[in-house]
């Protein structure tokens, strides 16, 4: 998740994402607005003494509206220091930190599957909070009988932080809750399993929470069920992914160069056209001997207008600029580059800059599928050609 950097913390950077922005002073409105029925409350709850009819007089309520939702971030912020800080001790590395419209995120980069690793990094969270309302709640009784700001502010946070580590521990993944389950059911079960049952658990809470959310007119709750089922969802299915390619490589995988249509750069775009309508391919690799130098579409090939296509080259239209992958990369790490260009494919290229395949989409599909029946990377190559799929094609 994207932000601005504000800081770093432990050598982790801090940051702001836009709709931070947005909430913030949204939930200084809210507290704002309804500063003298929330200080009755505490009065009734706590009995914290509060005068209620002076925090609601003049600007105090907005005053205190914003400091209560500075707070009650600050809070959240620690919360995920909470998980980050245990987790570095573990020896996972943490990317950022970042606060948004849902409260704080911790950005992993690489989640543990450790499962005592995942419950003591998942519990710290919510126990971080719990400190902090027993802090905020320590301010209150030292300030007894002083001021109603500080005696409403810290009451607040006291409540609050002890409610978002409750909150936290529902059992919807991947919420801290749903990560202790999973780590949890990873005692005695797979991984890949675990996190599958607390996804669907995940799925079902965030199901309940959107029907309340619905009924009740809240929007919030509304994006939090939605923000769980989504994220459990995309999870799960990286974590599948992730157990299903685990050693195996893109040379398992790839067409082998000796299976593509290549063209070289002197071909003329007409010649590339009429190939495309024969051989019913849209998009070739383009060579200078073994070494691979650019890619070739249908559509780089359609800039130019039919009257000029034999006297311009391949060489003048294709693309040169190409995100390649290693052949002895994981085959996860192909498809998560392709992810995150944005293309369907990749050329494999050796060291010295040749081209040795091609890996595409429907090739890790098509090995993802075999591996789940209970076949190997052996046999990919051969079930792909049987199955009757042309190499290379775009």
């Amino acid at each position: 998740m994207r932000g601005i950097k504000i800081g770093t913390a432990f050598g982790i950077p801090i940051r702001l994402n836009w709709t931070f922005l947005i909430v913030l002073p949204l939930f200084a409105y809210l507290i704002g607005s309804q500063v003298g029925m929330i200080a009755e409350v505490m009065n009734e709850v706590a009995g914290l003494g509060i005068d209620a009819g002076a925090v609601a007089a003049g600007n105090t309520p907005w005053l205190l509206g914003l400091s209560a939702a500075v707070g009650l971030f600050v809070g959240v912020l620690l919360h995920e220091f909470g998980h980050s800080l245990v987790a570095m001790r573990y020896g996972y590395e943490i990317e950022s930190i970042t606060l948004w419209l849902l409260g704080g995120l911790a950005s992993f980069a690489e989640f543990p599957e450790d499962w005592k690793h995942e419950f003591w990094i998942a519990i710290a969270g919510p126990l971080v909070s719990v400190a902090v309302g027993v802090a905020c709640y320590g301010v209150v009784l030292v300030a007894a009988g002083g001021s109603n700001a500080v005696l409403f502010v810290f009451g607040y946070l006291a409540l609050l932080n002890v409610v978002l580590a409750v909150f936290n521990m529902l059992p919807a993944f991947p919420m801290d809750g749903g990560r202790v389950l999973r780590a949890l059911l990873a005692r005695n079960q797979p991984h890949a399993q675990a996190t599958q049952r607390a996804a669907s658990v995940g799925k079902v809470f965030a199901f309940l929470m959107g029907i309340i959310g619905l009924f009740s007119f809240q929007l919030l709750l509304i994006v939090l069920a939605f923000f769980i089922y989504i994220a459990a969802s995309g999870e799960a299915q990286q974590t599948t992914l992730k157990a299903t390619f685990e050693g195996v490589t893109v040379t398992d995988v790839m067409t082998p160069r000796e299976q593509l249509h290549t063209v070289t750069e002197d071909t003329s775009v007409a010649d590339l056209m009429s190939r495309m309508f024969e051989e019913r391919h849209t998009g070739y690799p383009v060579l200078d001997g073994d070494e691979l130098v650019g890619m070739v579409t249908l559509e780089d090939a359609r800039s130019v207008r039919e009257v000029e296509r034999d006297a311009y080259r391949v060489d003048e239209v294709m693309a040169t600029d190409l995100v390649a992958v290693d052949p002895s990369a994981d085959a996860l790490t192909a498809l998560q580059t392709m992810q995150e260009h944005g293309v369907g494919r990749l050329p494999v290229v050796g060291g010295e800059g040749e081209l040795v395949g091609l890996i595409s989409r429907s090739d890790l599909m098509t090995a993802f599928n075999i591996i789940q029946t209970g076949g190997t990377p052996g046999v990919i190559s051969g079930r792909r050609q049987q199955a009757g799929d042309e190499p290379g094609i775009f």
